[in-house]
């Protein structure tokens, strides 16, 4: 892969992942990096990725021509689960190869590719292949996506104890700042602990502080 493609993961579903995504592409793009993003695979739809359209929405624009040749939405499946299940139930298999023609093909029009996967990185794409290994291959820089919820320290330890493991580059720590309201004190302490933790073992990977949009 390119050097401009990154890779988003999350500590967990519903951390905030397709909302960081959205935010990154629109900060980016409004720097003058022209920035674009894909959705790995999209399960829980048919035809049309909602998070793809959730990225435009806070990007703040319409749907892009990339959008509608399906080069940002590669693999869709209607049944709302990990790919592995969904592909499973509807019978037809992941086309990998359809899947990295569309990413290469966005990273020669586009200065940088988000490309957001499904849950976080021990989820599995088929029986016999899990997210990380896919990223492996891929050679992808990673954007860890977090959040200050109560458990999120230990849950984001663990996800960057596995990229260290599989030597894969972290590129940016995002925190998701969304979740702040449940304990501030919670949060104010994830944050500070994380930061600490990210400059001690990972010193050349970036701080990305994702804001609740008004």
């Amino acid at each position: 892969m390119k050097h401009n493609i990154y890779f988003v993961s999350g500590i967990d579903t519903g951390i905030g992942k397709t909302y960081a995504t959205g935010f990154l592409a629109k900060s980016w793009n409004e720097q003058g990096i022209r920035t674009i993003t894909q959705k790995l695979i999209q399960t829980g739809n048919i035809d049309l990725s909602e998070d793809i359209q959730q990225h435009r929405q806070i990007m703040g624009i319409d749907l892009l021509p990339e959008d509608q040749q399906q080069l940002t939405m590669p693999e869709i499946y209607a049944y709302p689960a990990s790919p592995h299940l969904a592909a499973r139930l509807e019978g037809r298999e992941i086309n990998f190869a359809r899947i990295e023609q569309a990413t290469q093909a966005l990273s020669t029009r586009f200065d940088r590719v988000l490309l957001e996967g499904a849950g976080g990185l021990m989820v599995p794409l088929t029986e016999d292949l899990l997210t990380v290994d896919y990223i492996v291959a891929q050679q992808l820089p990673v954007i860890l996506v977090t959040s200050g919820r109560l458990g999120s320290i230990s849950h984001t330890l663990l996800s960057l104890e596995l990229l260290k493991q599989r030597n894969i580059p972290l590129y940016a720590l995002a925190f998701n700042h969304a979740d702040d309201a449940q304990d501030e004190v919670i949060a104010q302490d994830t944050i500070a602990y994380l930061k600490r933790y990210v400059r001690q073992h990972f010193a050349d990977a970036a701080w990305l502080d994702i804001p609740v949009l008004d």
